[in-house]
């Protein structure tokens, strides 16, 4: 299955090419990366796949439905996204447990009936992220980690065919940041996992489990393919444009400092 189809898609506002000429699908079975810096466009793609806004010209299918020929509500339902904005519309006061129990009802808080099944299945979503400590506790004591796999968790629990993570890292210490990634890798093990799409500033965090990168600068895609073909020192180097050094934190994992 095709998780999603940019054909010759750009954005223009005020007679500005915000995208230029994105082509990019994505397949069943590969989870992406897209990377690059402030103003590359990584955040009008986004909301282009919600459906918050849509192609000046070219053709984007999601999920197999066409923009245009589709209900927009009705997509989104299957989509899965966690950004910073999120965070701040969460009821501070609210337990964990809860806040992933709303995901069911794409909520902010909790207004419909729910089943003693529903709650269970959200502390064991909770569990399942090895989260199970944060039953219980309210939002607002959460450090950022923790509050991050609440709110992946919450994507979870309507078993979206696509999770997208928004710079989930963003405002983390080394030791936050790899907790947090340790959890999405166990995420992605179950046998139920959906499409990943993570978006980041920093190469660090594109892990194995990531087997694709789309590479964007200036509205434009620079390069897209298998991450162990991109994530090298001569496709960097072109990419970034400016002096780096390239520093291997493990075999498949390498940071990109500023020289």
């Amino acid at each position: 299955m095709e998780i999603l189809a940019f054909e010759h898609v750009q954005f223009i506002r005020q007679q500005n090419k915000l995208l230029q000429d994105i082509n990019w699908r994505i397949n069943s079975g590969e989870d992406w990366a897209i990377l690059g810096l402030n103003g590359a466009g990584k955040s009008l793609i986004l909301n282009m796949i919600s459906g918050n806004l849509w192609p000046s010209e070219g053709k984007l299918t999601v999920l197999g439905e066409v923009f245009g020929q589709t209900s927009i509500p009705d997509l989104t339902r299957r989509i899965g996204w966690v950004s910073q904005s999120l965070h701040e519309k969460i009821h501070r006061d609210e337990q964990a447990e809860y806040i992933v129990l709303s995901g069911k009802f794409a909520s902010i808080g909790i207004y419909q009936e729910y089943s003693k099944a529903d709650l269970a299945a959200a502390k064991q979503l909770l569990s399942s992220l090895g989260a199970e400590k944060l039953i219980g506790k309210v939002f607002q004591i959460l450090s950022q980690g923790e509050k991050q796999i609440v709110l992946i968790a919450r994507a979870l629990m309507a078993k979206p065919e696509l999770l997208i993570l928004d710079e989930p890292c963003n405002g983390m210490d080394l030791f936050a940041r790899e907790d947090l990634l340790r959890r999405i890798e166990r995420m992605k093990q179950a046998a139920d996992a959906p499409s990943l799409l993570y978006v980041t500033h920093h190469t660090e965090e594109i892990l194995p489990m990531l087997n694709h990168v789309l590479m964007l600068r200036e509205g434009q895609i620079f390069d897209q393919g298998r991450r162990e073909v991109l994530l090298k020192e001569s496709v960097l180097n072109e990419f970034y444009q400016r002096p780096i050094k390239i520093h291997a934190m493990s075999a498949d994992r390498l940071m990109v400092l500023p020289k």
